[in-house]
């Protein structure tokens, strides 16, 4: 799995004061919470771009004062006018204690329904899981070849093996529609086949 590594110093000071100085130096607060006790930190903004700004899921290593805290991404503050990052929340992950993630999905294949000439609709780019860290990954596949017209793939069709997945099982996360063309198409054929069938007992008549 990517990970990244994020070098932060420890937060001495607490306070609005603090956090507007230390914000104008162009770092960004932090905290680190699930472990042995919560550890406040600072880093450069340009830090945490590599896991901020990207819809991958990677863990990162935050060293501060020597040591190493292995995490996760859990939220985000940002400013409402500029749009700058103001807070950033990990969670340490512990071996064996669960933990609460957003894994992107992966869809494989092409559906056998946009052969046929369907268009393939994604509705989920990611699901919320909870699982031990050992088993955390940077996507889960999702093979839809097999996906007809007017067919969904659900949340609870997802193969998530030594997972919880926390979204509501009867969820879509893909399908496949009729494309325009294809339902001017269906609409044709019924009348085209009705057509010779109308014509017979008009030529009956006439004998």
């Amino acid at each position: 799995m990517k990970s990244i590594t994020i070098e932060g110093q420890l937060r001495t000071e607490s306070g609005k004061k603090a956090t507007r100085q230390l914000r104008s130096q162009k770092m960004v607060p932090g905290v680190i919470y699930g472990g042995s006790q919560e550890i406040n930190f600072y880093a450069p903004a340009t830090a945490f771009k590599d896991i901020v700004y990207t819809p991958e899921f990677m863990l990162a290593n935050v060293i501060i004062g020597g040591n190493s805290y292995r995490c996760i991404l859990k939220d985000l503050q940002f400013h409402k006018v500029s749009d700058l990052l103001l807070h950033v929340d990990f969670l340490e992950l512990v071996d064996n204690k669960k933990v609460i993630a957003t894994l992107p999905l992966n869809f494989i294949g092409v559906p056998a329904g946009v052969k046929a000439g369907g268009k393939l609709v994604l509705k989920m780019k990611s699901v919320k899981v909870k699982t031990l860290p050992k088993y955390l990954k940077e996507h889960i596949d999702v093979n839809i070849e097999k996906l007809e017209l007017n067919e969904n793939i659900r949340v609870q069709d997802i193969p998530a093996e030594n997972m919880e997945v926390l979204n509501s099982p009867r969820i879509p996360i893909a399908s496949v529609t009729l494309t325009r063309q294809l339902k001017q198409e269906e609409a044709v054929a019924p009348k085209a086949a009705a057509a010779p069938a109308a014509a017979a007992p008009a030529a009956d008549a006439k004998k």
